[in-house]
């Protein structure tokens, strides 16, 4: 088991076309595991010779990772790591909980049957992963699993809303899934989440999701000192 409980992650060579896409997370991890740190300049070459790609795919992901809100562009500076404090991030996962809580409850009503063999599937794919210690194949699955229940929901207005606020968090939830203890949890509690689905239960749906999301603001405070919660005042 990997020392610390961290999840270990595979190296395996990335198609030239999904280049920009590997550099983006990369970014994002070492962003949100706090290996870059918060007001950094993002230098171009230096990010080319950081993850051992040429400038191209770097600049795409920079405008990418600036989209996402964990960097902003400043002119005659570039790209620099956002300012992003523990308040912050406690606003934005208390609201994707209020938001895929909703989405959870319809669907625990309105997921066909297609979407529960679906749903299903993406459980036991992230069973697999888990077992395997495997985060990559985990985050993959966990993403899959939130999708089906999002468009489970069947309201477009509902999705669309979700959707952006979940890109904007996307990087710390994947993030979590670092430490295997934590990887190990989200299986659990996801696995409360699919059984109130798949029982019709709105309630306990909403119930499960709403604290699943909240488990993992809880996650990312142990992924970076500036993630934590400010001490309250005496």
């Amino acid at each position: 088991m990997p020392k610390g409980g961290d999840a270990p992650r595979t190296a395996t060579p990335v198609p030239r076309g999904q280049l920009v896409d590997h550099v983006l997370r990369r970014m994002a991890d070492d962003i949100v595991l706090g290996r870059l740190a918060p007001g950094l300049h993002l230098d171009e070459q230096a990010m080319a010779a950081r993850y051992q790609v040429s400038r191209t795919p770097v600049r795409e992901a920079l405008k990418l990772l600036v989209a996402s809100g964990l960097a902003d562009y400043r002119p005659n500076r570039g790209s620099v790591v956002r300012q992003l404090d523990s308040a912050e991030l406690d606003l934005m996962f208390e609201a994707i909980a209020e938001l895929e809580s909703a989405c959870a409850r319809h669907a625990a009503l309105r997921l066909t049957q297609a979407e529960r063999q679906q749903l299903l599937q993406a459980h036991a794919e992230g069973r697999q992963a888990m077992q395997a210690h495997d985060m990559e194949a985990y985050d993959r699955a966990n993403q899959r699993l939130h999708q089906i229940i999002l468009e489970g929901a069947h309201n477009p207005y509902l999705i669309d809303t979700t959707r952006t606020l979940r890109s904007r968090v996307m990087a710390f939830r994947r993030g979590q899934f670092t430490r295997l203890d934590r990887l190990v949890q989200s299986y659990e509690e996801h696995s409360r989440l699919v059984e109130a689905l798949l029982a019709h239960d709105a309630l306990a749906a909403h119930r499960e999701m709403r604290s699943h999301l909240l488990s993992a603001r809880h996650a990312t405070s142990l992924l970076a000192p500036q993630w934590r919660d400010e001490p309250a005042l005496p």
